[in-house]
């Protein structure tokens, strides 16, 4: 049963306002580079993934950061684990419907900075500028 988090509308209800409500923990971890590019590279490839595959599609990420992202994202509910019985083991990770809705949401957002990324490069140049950094 959900309980009501401090300063929260309802019962239920979670308020990332609040320091104690654990979607504030949840938001800093949707928000985190490797967390959103290795939904990113999942939700592209449309189809279950083998850890390489999203390695290589997640430039730069090491294989730590990526298993400690692809734990977190499957305790989470966003990502499924299937591990299958062969020689040698295989084992594919695919978004959950969750993560599929989620995967959308961040698409726009992903969308957003790589089409205003020039206004913000120029808008940091002009601030460095005019405080002489």
């Amino acid at each position: 049963m959900m309980s009501e988090a401090p300063g929260g509308a309802g019962e239920g209800s979670f308020n990332p306002y609040s320091r104690a409500c654990p979607s504030r923990r949840f938001l800093k971890f949707l928000g985190d580079l490797w967390t959103v590019l290795v939904i990113g590279a999942l939700y592209e490839a449309g189809s279950p993934q083998r850890f390489t595959e999203i390695s290589l599609r997640v430039d730069g990420i090491s294989t730590k950061m990526l298993t400690n992202t692809l734990r977190a994202l499957e305790r989470d509910g966003l990502v499924l684990r299937h591990q299958y019985a062969e020689m040698p083991p295989r084992v594919t990770y695919e978004l959950s419907p969750m993560g599929q809705d989620l995967a959308n949401v961040l698409r726009d957002v992903e969308g957003w900075a790589t089409g205003h990324m020039q206004d913000v490069l120029d808008a940091r140049e002009s601030y460095d500028v005019a405080h002489g950094e």
